[in-house]
C-alpha cells in the first residue's frame, strides 16, 4: 500500500478504552436513571453508524432504555438494527422512539431523557473529579478517579517511531481536544495542531470525509491511509474517495477496539475495508513510500 500520509484515530487504535469511554457510557445511564445497558451493547451502537461521539451513543443508549420501560419490548439488537435503517446516529436513534412507541409514550421518555445531565455525569466519571474541575470549570458532585486513567497503550514505540520517521502523521478522532492531547501524550505521539481534528474542530464527525480530506490537503498527500477502530472509520475513507477522487484514500480497520475477532473481521471487509490488521502495530509493514 503506498501512501504519502497515514491518519489515525485515538481509541481502540492507540489506547484501549473499553474500561474508560465505553465503561463510561454504561455506568452514566446507570447512575442517571438506575438502569443500563451492557457493556457488550456499545459495540451494537458503533455498528449502526452515526455513534462516533461517545456522549451521543450514551443519549441513545438512554432512550433505548427509557423506551423499554413503556411499551419498547425489542433487545438492544432489534433497536440498533432498527437505528441503522433509518441512517444511523441519534437522530435514527429518537425515530424509532417516536416510531416504536404511541404518541404519549414516546413524549414520556423525551420528557425523562436529560442529555445535559448524561453528559455532565459521563465527563465526571471519564475525567474524575480534579480533572473534570479543571477541564469543564465545574464543581464535581461525584468523588470519581477517572477511567481516562485506565486506557492501556496499544500502539508500541517502535510503531510510532517507524511512522512518524517515514510519513506526516495526522489523527482524526472524535474526542474533545483537551482529551486527544492526553492520550498522545500517553502514548509518545507528537502530532502538530495543524494535523488534528478532534470533536472541537468539526461538526460533522465521521463518517463525514471533509476532515480527512483536509488533512490530506494540508500534507500535500496524493494518497492516504486512515486507521481506525469502527464501520464509520472505514467509511469516512470510502466517503474521501468520492468526495475527493484526484486522491488515493485507503481505509484500514484493526481489531483491538469493538470489533475483533474472525467476526471483526468480516464486518470491516463487508464495508469495505482495505486492510484488516491485528493491531495498529502491524501498520508499518503494509506501506510503502
Amino acid at each position: 500500500m503506498q501512501v504519502d500520509a497515514v491518519v489515525l484515530d485515538i481509541d481502540g487504535v492507540l489506547v484501549d478504552v473499553a474500561d474508560s469511554y465505553r465503561r463510561a457510557i454504561v455506568e452514566s445511564v446507570e447512575h442517571v436513571y438506575g438502569d443500563t445497558i451492557e457493556k457488550a451493547a456499545v459495540q451494537q451502537f458503533k455498528d449502526a453508524g452515526g455513534f462516533n461521539n461517545d456522549w451521543t451513543l450514551t443519549d441513545a443508549a438512554a432512550l433505548f432504555m427509557l423506551a423499554g420501560r413503556e411499551a419498547y419490548d425489542g433487545d438492544v439488537a432489534a433497536f440498533t438494527d432498527e437505528v441503522a435503517k433509518r441512517g444511523g446516529g441519534l437522530d435514527g436513534a429518537k425515530d424509532v422512539v417516536r416510531s416504536s412507541l404511541d404518541p404519549d409514550a414516546a413524549e414520556r421518555v423525551f420528557e425523562a431523557w436529560d442529555p445535559k445531565r448524561l453528559r455532565d455525569v459521563f465527563q465526571q466519571l471519564y475525567l474524575g473529579s480534579s480533572l473534570y474541575e479543571r477541564l469543564e470549570g465545574g464543581e464535581a458532585e461525584l468523588d470519581a478517579g477517572g477511567y481516562i486513567n485506565d486506557e492501556s497503550v496499544l500502539v508500541a514505540p517502535e510503531t510510532v517511531a517507524a511512522l512518524t520517521e517515514r510519513y506526516p502523521v495526522c489523527v482524526l478522532t472524535g474526542r474533545p481536544a483537551d482529551e486527544a492531547t492526553i492520550a498522545l501524550d500517553r502514548v509518545g505521539l507528537d502530532v502538530p495542531e495543524n494535523r488534528r481534528f478532534t470533536m472541537d474542530d468539526w461538526d460533522e464527525g465521521k463518517p463525514d470525509p471533509r476532515a480527512l480530506v483536509e488533512l490530506a490537503e494540508r500534507t500535500d498527500a496524493d494518497s492516504v491511509v486512515f486507521v481506525g477502530d469502527t464501520l464509520d472509520d472505514v467509511q469516512t475513507a470510502l466517503n474521501a474517495r468520492d468526495a475527493n477522487p484526484e486522491r488515493a484514500y485507503y481505509g484500514v480497520g484493526v481489531l483491538t477496539g469493538g470489533l475483533t475477532g474472525e467476526a471483526g473481521r468480516e464486518k470491516y471487509e463487508a464495508t469495505g475495508a482495505d486492510r484488516v490488521l491485528d493491531s495498529v502495530n502491524d501498520l508499518p509493514a503494509i506501506l510503502s513510500d
